[in-house]
């Protein structure tokens, strides 16, 4: 999401941060290049313009704080700007009115509708815990209703009966009569749509509007539109009234520009985004985070959301446990890999740790990407109980097989070998005496520097800037704790496979409800 954006203005904004002073000439040097950028990025022209008069204005009678360089200030003003265009707060679905609430789901056909409402439904029943009724009123796409139906019985939400020859503004009537007799807190209704706006359309929009009465109008969108997108958000919002933006694919979208235009064209929050194919792949959209990303800032919030999600509580106490008593066996390790794959991978955790996000191009090309993970838990998995629990079994007849069975070679197996010995290392340092005075000696560096406390005393990393996570690694690293064995997941360290450091740990992590 927005990778191409974020290298352009990464590289930009870094020549700026390096140099001691600047002139009008080089704010204006930057700006046309920021401008190229987000035109590149598919950013609507007018919002282009806009966004660059505004930062110009403040960069002109930005008063210099003497503790910040003048680079600095204009990523601060970018920045904002960004956050102000993106919105400044994240705003979720508002279910705040009488049941059942109606949410309309209105777009161009092959945006995503149809899985879009799925997925929304489900976030509702699961998160929220309502009870959610589907309805599709698409009549003209063949087996779209079929569609919806086939997802109520995936995730276990209530659809509307299919009856034959109903007019779409028939359908959302009995739907929303059927919500109120079944005891429904929402009903989601999936609207149909064309491969264009049309006259048509839009009256079929305003009737099942006016039929429904919705509380909720969420225009769904293909973050890949590109510059088509402000018409298409123009167009939906002049005629229907949207109340908020959904944006779809953007896990596969590398320039963002129809996210940056429709909020900005529209005055409309995107509300949620979808990550991916999956039921459970729709996240809610937050303004700042994403500007952060763009900067390549880093998002630890999302990244420590994203780890409490996927992490079980269970495995996670387990594992501390062992660890306490100085035990990781390969089991554990294979445990870990299989998590950070869960949270994104390397690549999407790189993505969002501060100053990382262009670490992700030099380690893919020196190999460290996310297929490592794979090779080395087929190589976990190709071994038998015995040497998974007692790796020092391992000599060159069993490592051998092990190749054979999981397409590696021996060189592979010793990389994997090392980074466990490396990390069992560790994990008997902290669960020993030195570990405990390595706790106390982290949460009195965290009362001193004022951060509160995380798991085991260690200090919140998530309340950090990066000078702060800076002189923690430093102090850390003269306290004689190596860069990336920091506790972070299940007490294990977060640690990039392959690597000579690694990641700093994460905060403690909640317990899944």
């Amino acid at each position: 999401m927005f990778e191409t954006l974020q290298d352009r203005l990464g590289s930009i904004l870094n020549g700026l941060t390096g140099r001691g002073a600047l002139s009008e000439a080089d704010v204006a040097a930057a700006l046309r290049e920021v401008r190229r950028a987000l035109l590149e990025a598919d950013v609507a022209l007018e919002v282009v313009r806009s966004f660059t008069d505004a930062v110009r204005e403040k960069a002109v009678g930005a008063e210099i704080l003497k503790s910040i360089k003048p680079g600095q200030m204009v990523v601060k003003l970018v920045h904002d700007e960004l956050v102000a265009m993106l919105g400044s707060e994240g705003v979720s679905i508002d279910l705040n009115a009488p049941a059942p609430v109606v949410i309309m789901m209105v777009g161009l056909q092959g945006s995503g509708k149809t899985t879009t409402s799925g997925k929304i439904a489900n976030r509702l029943k699961t998160r929220e815990k309502k009870k959610v009724l589907m309805a599709s009123l698409d009549t003209r796409r063949p087996a779209a209703q079929e569609q919806l139906r086939q997802l109520g019985v995936q995730t276990g939400i209530d659809t509307l009966p299919i009856i034959a020859g109903q007019s779409p503004t028939d359908i959302a009537a009995r739907a929303v009569q059927a919500a109120k007799l079944g005891g429904h807190d929402v009903v989601i209704l999936d609207t149909a749509g064309r491969t264009h706006i049309d006259e048509p359309l839009m009256i079929e929009m305003a009737e099942i509007k006016r039929k429904s009465n919705p509380h909720e109008i969420l225009l769904v969108a293909d973050a890949l539109t590109g510059q088509d997108a402000v018409n298409l958000a123009r167009n939906f919002d002049d005629r229907v009234g949207i109340t908020g933006l959904v944006l779809t694919r953007m896990d596969g979208d590398g320039r963002g520009g129809a996210a940056l235009s429709m909020r900005a064209v529209t005055g409309k929050p995107i509300k949620l985004i979808g990550v991916g194919e999956k039921m459970g792949e729709l996240e809610e959209f937050h303004p700042r985070r994403v500007a952060d990303r763009i900067l390549g800032m880093g998002d630890i919030v999302s990244l420590v959301e994203k780890a409490a999600e996927n992490i079980d509580a269970e495995k996670a106490a387990a594992m501390a446990a062992k660890m306490a008593k100085g035990k990781f066996d390969l089991n554990d390790l294979a445990d870990q890999l299989r998590q950070m794959q869960k949270m994104g991978g390397m690549g999407g955790i790189m993505g969002l740790m501060p100053g990382m996000a262009g670490m992700k191009d030099k380690m893919s090309a020196a190999g460290l990407d996310d297929k490592l993970f794979g090779r080395q838990i087929a190589i976990i998995n190709s071994m038998t109980k015995a040497e998974r629990a007692n790796p020092d079994l391992l000599k060159h007849s069993r490592k051998k097989r092990i190749a054979a069975g999981s397409g590696t070679d021996a060189a592979d197996i010793n990389k994997l070998l090392k980074m466990h010995r490396q990390m069992a290392d560790m994990m008997k340092m902290m669960g020993g005496k030195k570990g405990g005075m390595m706790k106390q000696m982290m949460g009195g560096l965290a009362s001193k520097m004022g951060l509160g406390g995380g798991m085991g005393g260690m200090p919140d990393l998530s309340s950090m800037d990066p000078k702060q996570l800076e002189a923690l690694a430093k102090q850390a690293e003269a306290a004689g704790i190596k860069p990336g064995s920091l506790p972070g997941l299940g007490g294990g360290g977060l640690r990039l496979p392959g690597l000579g450091g690694g990641l700093p740990g994460l905060p403690g992590l909640p317990k899944k409800k």
